[in-house]
């Protein structure tokens, strides 16, 4: 009994000399190895489903970091039944009329030529199977909407995308 209370008492010294220590190491790093958030690259992979759901409903990310966004269809049905892409909009457009846009774009993907200017970043359409990612510099502060613009999928595919 006494070689067990000895031993963790033991442990219990050694983890709190090696908390002691690794914040006096953290401590005395010079202030140049400290990377800022925004100049590291922010990864997402996000998922689309045959049930017409993101995965994510929620993506965070600063102000002007880099984002390299991989959207994957967790389905099986094809592109032209379930085809599924990731459109970033800028604040203040009608989701509704973007979505009426989009569904008369077939030739393009259901990316409006008419409303490019309405768009931050976008990903291919993709079906069952496949993925297709996109870079981009997050804009300003602020909360946007992403949504898929596939006819009729922006009402369930949507999320935030909030810069901080």
């Amino acid at each position: 009994m006494k070689t067990t209370k000895y031993g963790v008492m033991l442990f219990a010294s050694v983890l709190a000399f090696g908390a002691v220590t690794m914040n006096t190491v953290e401590a005395k790093l010079p202030a140049k190895t400290v990377v800022s958030d925004v100049k590291q690259a922010k990864t997402i992979v996000i998922k689309g489903s045959d049930a017409m759901q993101f995965d994510l409903k929620e993506i965070k990310v600063k102000a002007g970091q880099k984002v390299k966004l991989t959207l994957t269809h967790s389905g099986k049905l094809a592109k032209a039944a379930m085809g599924h892409n990731w459109v970033l909009l800028k604040p203040g457009v009608d989701i509704a009329a973007f979505g009426s846009k989009a569904a008369a774009a077939r030739e393009t993907e259901y990316i409006p030529k008419s409303e490019e200017a309405s768009i931050i970043a976008h990903t291919k359409l993709v079906g069952g199977g496949e993925s297709d990612s996109v870079e981009f510099t997050a804009p300003a502060k602020g909360t946007y909407t992403y949504i898929c613009s596939f006819p009729g999928h922006y009402a369930l595919m949507k999320g935030t995308f909030i810069v901080e």
